[in-house]
């Protein structure tokens, strides 16, 4: 073995010990907050496999879109939502922790098959090494691809636009029916301070 195998193989051991405690960190903490931080952790591990594997533009995109888009939106979703409850005291929270403990053995058992199963072999045939990956899957990207490309791109600016919406729902513009009541858009847990105090002196007048 020389250097560079000894580099790779502790740059393989770390990366992989950081992906599987921030998953089982993720698994087992109470707090979604700190489940939703190391899920970014494990994203993190993982693009640093990818270039280990020489995978330069899927590390980057692994980067950019898991950690920078949707590790950072369900963070927003989790401060958008207010709602608090406590479901230790139910009753039927055991059925909850044994379909987890199957659905999670489950999958564990599909891995561990699928890697049983794979031929790990090197072939001695070396591949064609390319000069930037980045301009192969771009013409692949912008020419094979092309349909599924613009229609994820559509589906991205419909899940944008929505959750525009909920995250300024105050900001919507008031629309009154005949009868002088208003039928905006309004969730009952995002009342603003001065419909809240709109409601109290409106049940004040009624008494």
């Amino acid at each position: 073995m020389n250097l560079a195998e000894g580099v790779q193989l502790v740059s393989f051991a770390i990366l992989a010990g950081l992906v599987i405690i921030s998953a089982l960190g993720v698994v087992l903490l109470s707090n979604i907050v700190y489940s939703a931080f190391l899920l970014g952790g494990v994203f993190i591990g993982i693009s640093g496999l990818y270039i280990l594997l020489n995978a330069d533009f899927i590390a980057a995109a692994q980067v950019l879109i898991y950690v920078g888009a949707i590790n950072v939106l369900i963070l927003f979703a989790i401060m958008l939502v207010n709602k608090k409850g406590d479901y230790s005291n139910s009753s039927k929270s055991w059925i909850n922790r044994v379909a987890t403990m199957m659905v999670c053995g489950g999958i564990f058992a599909l891995l561990s098959t699928v890697v049983y199963m794979t031929p790990w072999n090197v072939e001695a045939v070396v591949p064609e090494v390319l000069e930037s990956t980045v301009i192969k899957i771009g013409r692949h990207l912008f020419s094979d691809y092309l349909l599924p490309f613009e229609l994820a791109s559509v589906l991205l600016l419909i899940a944008m636009v929505g959750a525009i919406v909920l995250a300024r729902r105050d900001l919507i513009p008031e629309i009154y029916d005949s009868e002088g009541i208003s039928t905006a858009l309004e969730l009952p847990e995002r009342l603003t301070e001065e419909k809240l105090q709109e409601l109290s002196s409106s049940k004040s007048l009624d008494l």
